[in-house]
């Protein structure tokens, strides 16, 4: 059964969705994003949404934002022949979620991040 993401609501008036993905070693295969996963959240996007994954690099416990954009450009290099895959050293770090008190994925400083550079 084909299912969309792990999360779609809002945060604090803005429509979001997202994936909550994990990845034991320095690498994420793009496999485990499926495509209509991918058009889904462009779609999303489309309509003012904004769309994301959150990935945990267990082997190094940190937790990263991965914006629709930056997905886009991993899935569009498989597409045309290159590595099916994204790794540690390609993700934007300053993107990192920190802890914040007892929240353990606090994403909402990201979000912010991601808005503010889509204003740029």
């Amino acid at each position: 059964q084909k299912s969309t993401v792990d999360y779609i609501g809002a945060v604090q008036g803005i429509p979001v969705c997202f994936d909550a993905k994990e990845c034991g070693s320095g690498t994420f295969p793009l496999q485990n994003l499926h495509a209509h996963q991918l058009r889904f959240m462009e779609d999303f996007e489309a309509q003012g949404g904004i769309a994301f994954i959150i990935l945990h690099f267990t082997a190094l416990d940190e937790i990263y934002y991965v914006p629709l954009a930056d997905i886009r450009r991993f899935w569009k290099r498989m597409e045309e022949g290159g590595r099916k895959s994204f790794t540690y050293e390609e993700v934007d770090k300053t993107m990192r979620i920190g802890r914040h008190r007892d929240i353990l994925v606090h994403y909402l400083e990201v979000i912010q991040k991601d808005l503010d550079r889509r204003e740029t």
